[in-house]
């Protein structure tokens, strides 16, 4: 039977979510799966599984060059777990997560799902943007609020990975969002999970590396954009958001961890947008703002 590899860390809640957290942003969709959870009183244990191809040794200095620093005084445990095992295993972590209105969760969730809210459904393989990552939780609960106060025609979901967010508005609205990626195995994934989830209709999933591609000025400008990616890149987009941002429009930031929310933040201020509100879940700040 195939194996694959899998790498253990035992840590403290707050070191375990935070190594999470960076291991889930340095990896691509469907590399490696990872979950972190508790064993015992501030006992806490990190997996990290590779695909079958990856050799332990590869996937612990991939861990360790990910994490810098801070991966100094970490013991990474190494060994192997039979391919059905490793399936079996992701899924077991990923449990239904509400955000609002709005539930994630995976197929092997289905039928536990109640029928007053919107269930999203995204595989255990796909790791960040499932919904158990502070920043997607963050911005469903954001885009939530929002729908609860206006109707948005024209949105655009700005890297959007799974297509988590992208379905949640298309579901709730009933009307069309484009999603884009810069990673064309994305732009694919978010086009099919879509699909699966009775979205396809509304979701217009495209690979797009920047803002010059010609669909952003066909579907724009945009009264809601939403962008659940990283700081840096935030900061050097603000100007093209702006660019492409409809007279009293909202934004909906995510990606950035507490600590850059400051940055972030200066960069859409200095294009004219005022700060609505800000999120903090599990060491990662959601930004929401207006034109």
């Amino acid at each position: 039977m195939t194996q694959s590899p899998v790498i253990r860390l035992d840590l403290d809640e707050a070191t375990a979510r935070r190594v999470s957290d960076v291991l889930e942003d340095a990896f691509p969709f469907g590399e490696v799966s990872i979950s972190a959870f508790e064993t015992g009183p501030d006992a806490w244990r990190v997996e990290v599984y590779g695909e079958p191809h990856m050799a332990a040794e590869e996937l612990a200095s991939a861990m360790r060059e990910a994490l810098g620093p801070e991966s100094a005084g970490l013991r990474l445990e190494a060994g192997a777990i039979d391919e059905h095992d490793w399936i079996a295993k992701s899924l077991a972590g990923l449990t239904p997560v509400p955000a609002g209105r709005f539930v994630v969760h995976g197929s092997h969730d289905r039928d536990k799902i109640s029928p007053d809210v919107i269930g999203i459904e995204i595989e255990a393989a796909l790791a960040f943007g499932t919904g158990h990552h502070g920043t997607t939780r963050g911005c469903l609960l954001a885009i939530d609020e929002l729908l609860n106060q206006r109707r948005f025609e024209r949105v655009l979901d700005l890297g959007s990975g799974t297509g988590v967010l992208a379905i949640a508005i298309g579901l709730a609205q009933q009307s069309p969002v484009l999603a884009t990626d810069i990673d064309e195995t994305s732009a694919r994934i978010a086009g099919e999970n879509a699909e699966a989830n009775g979205a396809g209709a509304f979701v217009t999933s495209i690979h797009a590396e920047s803002f010059d591609h010609p669909a952003f000025g066909e579907r724009g400008p945009f009264d809601l954009i939403v962008a659940n990616i990283l700081a840096g890149p935030l900061v050097e987009l603000a100007p093209d958001v702006k660019r492409h941002l409809a007279a009293d429009g909202r934004v909906v930031l995510s990606g950035l961890m507490n600590h850059e929310e400051e940055r972030v933040l200066a960069a859409y201020t200095a294009e004219g947008l005022t700060l609505v509100k800000g999120l903090q879940l599990e060491g990662w700040s959601t930004l929401v703002l207006r034109d």
